[in-house]
């Protein structure tokens, strides 16, 4: 029951220490000026002190502070336990299979929180209202499952499931049993993905045409660990953060087809293809999404939005360091973004579904609205063994990693 650890906290060249290698050479700060920082065919102009205000951090509920427990004490733990501490949330009982991972958080965290090697003493707590379950997906769903039949609220951690049935099955539960069931999503509320997605929603740009997102990073932290035997690593557990974004910011828009490729680079020394790309078709719109998981030196982190009536685009050395623009015809706007994709995405996730629950209503990553993200993945997925565009939604399971 350990820890999903597909956010490794334990390498620096991780986008869960936002792809800071503190190893990268010190001609990373020598980069030639970005993208953001060409000339511009008009007037640059800094209207952020009218412009309107967008609701892109994370949300608190007004009043609603259930009892939290938490099953799998792994890696990635740190992050969400530091994030609901922050956010003073109540976090009673933790579990994990290994005692000692879970006596460790409690110390690092919460000093009075219970601790249990099995989940189903956890569930009987009469007190928790919420449940965080972390672990790797093969062992997830029975634990879920076990907590909808159990009364209680639940935060699932990414990728939600291997299975877009047992997905259904699992959010019909939740309904039948009068609870809600979320997934931890956490790149929502990474500042820039999240301002984007606000910014779209508000119609700044008009009706979007283009998503067109490239991650340039070295993701050979994985040499030596689980992570290495996992085949389609790039375009699953990694690329499910930007199908999760291309699906909140198209909206109700859904693709038509999924067209992907993956390769190893000529020098990775890791088993599992390090380079990976997907394009996505929609009626009247298309995206790109670029993977390069081989960049021993330096990294690049950029995604540009295109509307009918203007553009959005962020860049920067790592997923931390995001300069935004929106351009317009009125001109452009820089608005300084507050907080970091770790820990602040873990708050926003938790805090999204304790405000629903409160609010009495379906949260905005619930499991229904996470299926459509993973039509996406195993859509790219398979394009990239068959070699051929895939409708998603027409794989119902991850093909073999």
């Amino acid at each position: 029951m350990t820890s999903d650890m597909s956010d490794c906290p334990t390498c620096r060249t991780h986008p869960a220490n936002l792809l800071g290698c503190e190893r990268l050479p010190v001609a990373v700060a020598r980069l030639p000026p970005t993208d953001l920082e060409a000339p511009m065919p008009r007037r640059k102009t800094d209207r952020t002190s009218s412009f309107p205000s967008l609701p892109y951090l994370p949300r608190d509920p007004h009043s609603y502070r259930p009892k939290i427990g938490l099953i799998g004490c792994g890696a990635i733990t740190s992050y969400h336990l530091k994030a609901y501490r922050a956010a003073e949330y109540e976090v009673v009982a933790l579990c994990d299979v290994n005692r000692e991972a879970a006596e460790k958080r409690r110390e690092e965290y919460y000093a009075n929180a219970a601790i249990f090697t099995d989940h189903k003493e956890l569930l009987n707590l009469k007190s928790v209202d919420v449940v965080d379950v972390t672990t790797h997906p093969e062992v997830r769903v029975a634990l879920i499952e076990d907590a909808l039949r159990a009364g209680k609220h639940v935060l699932s951690q990414k990728p939600f499931v291997l299975d877009l049935d047992t997905g259904q099955r699992l959010a019909d539960l939740a309904d039948k049993q009068g609870v809600l069931l979320a997934v931890n999503q956490n790149g929502r509320w990474a500042p820039h993905f999240s301002y984007i997605r606000e910014a779209v929603r508000a119609g700044l740009v008009g009706e979007v045409v283009g998503v067109h997102c490239g991650v340039h990073w070295d993701h050979s932290w994985v040499r030596g660990t689980q992570f290495e035997k996992v085949r389609d690593l790039i375009l699953y557990d990694f690329a499910i953060h930007w199908f999760d974004f291309l699906t909140t910011v198209m909206g109700d828009t859904r693709a038509q087809r999924v067209f992907a490729s993956a390769t190893p680079s000529t020098t990775q020394e890791v088993a599992p293809p390090l380079l990976g790309q997907a394009v996505v078709e929609y009626e009247n719109a298309q995206a790109s999404l670029i993977f390069d998981g081989h960049v021993p030196r330096g990294s690049w982190d950029r995604t540009l939005v295109t509307g009918n009536s203007g553009i959005i685009r962020a860049a920067g050395v790592d997923l931390s360091s995001q300069r935004l623009e929106i351009i317009t015809d009125d001109g452009i706007v820089s608005p300084k973004l507050e907080g970091t994709w770790f820990p602040d995405g873990f708050h926003g996730t938790m805090g999204e579904l304790l405000c629903a629950i409160e609010d009495d209503r379906e949260p905005s990553h619930s499991a229904r609205n996470n299926l459509r993200s993973l039509e996406l993945c195993f859509a790219a997925v398979a394009s990239s063994q068959s070699h051929e565009p895939v409708v998603p939604g027409t794989v119902r399971k991850l093909p073999d990693t």
